[in-house]
């Protein structure tokens, strides 16, 4: 149909909003994380499954300038082992633990001293990990800090989780396929669409293509 490369043009732009606004979250969680704690940076992970790496995704303070993007193997380090255990970990000397990986750490322009890290779950599967590290004087973190973490973290998860399937649309879009009629109402809803709507949406549109693609 002719009408065809409209509706899915409207359903990528639609799908670019929502990645934008995921990726405005996520840089709000690293820069709200690192002020509480008084952190000198903030960083979260994003696993990429097919290249089996981990990807910054959000940073405030150190490195911020350079890092976003920057991939490094998921069994890397302190991240790697809170991504293959889902456990939290709070480390005040990191040069006196044998999981943490300096020489990654020297690659990023940034060698911390001590750091706070959480699992970012959805429905206990390991997408990212959320990172506190260094504050003034080498103050140790507290469980209570933990605990508080966590609850940032449950947010970047939810963010990371729809970023995820925001690009995965657009990939399935770049590549053609979809419906006319579904694909341009779903393009309209995205557009006024909150967060959870706005991922149920992506879902139905990532349905669609999928479907359309094995015909």
């Amino acid at each position: 149909m002719s009408g065809e490369p409209h509706y899915r043009e409207a359903a990528a732009v639609g799908a670019l909003a929502s990645e934008e606004a995921h990726r405005a979250l996520l840089q709000s969680i690293v820069d709200v994380s690192r002020a509480i704690f008084g952190a000198k940076a903030s960083s979260m992970f994003l696993l990429d499954e097919e290249a089996d790496e981990l990807v910054f995704e959000a940073v405030s303070g150190e490195g911020e300038e350079e890092l976003v993007g920057m991939r490094l193997p998921s069994s890397t380090g302190i991240a790697g082992w809170v991504l293959v255990t889902r456990q939290p970990l709070m480390v005040d000397d990191l040069q006196q633990d044998p999981r943490f990986a300096r020489q990654a750490a020297e690659a990023t322009g940034y060698v911390p001293h001590g750091l706070m890290a959480v699992p970012l779950l959805i429905d206990e599967r390991a997408i990212g990990v959320l990172e506190v590290l260094d504050r003034p004087n080498d103050t140790p973190f507290s469980l209570a800090e933990t605990d508080l973490l966590t609850l940032f973290a449950h947010q970047a998860a939810i963010g990371l989780d729809l970023l995820q399937k925001a690009r995965r649309a657009r990939a399935a879009l770049d590549h053609g396929g979809g419906r006319p009629a579904q694909v341009a109402r779903i393009a309209e809803l995205l557009e006024h669409s909150d967060d959870r709507v706005g991922g149920q949406l992506l879902d139905a549109l990532e349905a669609i293509l999928r479907e359309r693609r094995n015909v």
